[in-house]
């Protein structure tokens, strides 16, 4: 759902419990017009499949509340350009039961980390992430829905597949000819893997290098977390928006790029006490207004 004027679809991330369904009402509760979920828990190979009424309630919850786009991140365990032909196995199947629990709750978008490639080459680790998305969507339909797969930049460790853009732009390269595919950016994850979203000549530099790489039209998620470490750090800490290295205007700067107007506005932020997912949205919504 496209955003009017300077609106800017600005969510969060939510937890499920007591079923996927009920994080709409959790939406709702902390004026969020969009959220991020896991369909199931992130730490485990085989969960169960949706239920067909659980994924009736998501689809009734999202349409009542004009919620959208519901996003799903896939699970920590997948590592798709693995060294290990086991691992990319496993991989390959818990990323198609997390591609067919996307289409079943009717999700827009589904958050991807390709994985690691220490131990391989970076080409061989590209072709391998790139076939094995193929493999795992095969047969699904995914091009006739409207779920769009997004690969997520990473921190920027040294073998950890997103970590620069130019990695992100040719894995798209190699998948746009069989996958739905496009891009989620995270601000710390940016921020840490050495990229200047900060200072003002910095965040367009990098926002040139953004259109440059991919576009800035493919980025259909911006994972909206403050950091507590360092810009070039490498380490993926998120803090709360706007109390840590990145500080509230980066994220007022980036809200308010026309550029990104299209995009979704996701925190994954901390949950330290209660009222911290409100806190996070509204500082959100506040710095859009501004």
């Amino acid at each position: 759902m496209a955003p009017t004027a300077n609106a800017r679809r600005i969510g969060i991330h939510l937890s499920t419990s007591g079923g996927t369904w009920t994080a709409v009402q959790r939406a709702v509760d902390c004026g969020a017009d969009c959220f991020q979920i896991f369909s199931s828990s992130p730490r485990q190979w085989k969960p169960s499949p949706v239920s067909e009424a659980d994924a009736e309630r998501m689809r009734i919850g999202l349409a009542a509340h004009a919620i959208a786009p519901l996003v799903i991140h896939a699970s920590y365990l997948l590592n798709l350009c693995s060294q290990s032909e086991s691992v990319r196995e496993n991989s390959t199947k818990a990323f198609r039961n997390e591609v067919e629990r996307a289409l079943a709750l009717g999700a827009d978008y589904l958050v991807l980390h390709p994985g690691s490639w220490k131990g391989i080459t970076r080409p061989e680790a590209l072709r391998l992430a790139a076939e094995n998305i193929e493999r795992a969507i095969d047969g699904l339909g995914c091009q006739d829905s409207s779920l769009r797969i997004l690969i997520e930049n990473s921190a920027g460790s040294e073998f950890s597949m997103g970590g620069t853009l130019d990695q992100i732009a040719d894995l798209l390269h190699l998948l746009d000819r069989c996958a739905p595919v496009d891009v989620c950016l995270d601000t710390c994850h940016t921020h840490v893997a050495g990229y200047d979203i900060i200072t003002p000549e910095g965040y367009e530099g990098t926002a040139r290098l953004i259109a440059d790489s991919f576009g800035t039209q493919r980025v259909r998620v911006w994972h909206c977390n403050d950091a507590k470490a360092s810009q070039g750090s490498k380490l993926d800490r998120h803090q709360h928006v706007g109390e840590g290295t990145l500080g509230a205007a980066a994220f007022r700067r980036l809200l308010h790029d026309s550029r990104f107007a299209h995009a979704a506005f996701i925190a994954e932020t901390p949950v330290d006490e209660p009222g911290d997912v409100l806190r996070n949205v509204n500082t959100l919504r506040a710095l859009a207004a501004l």
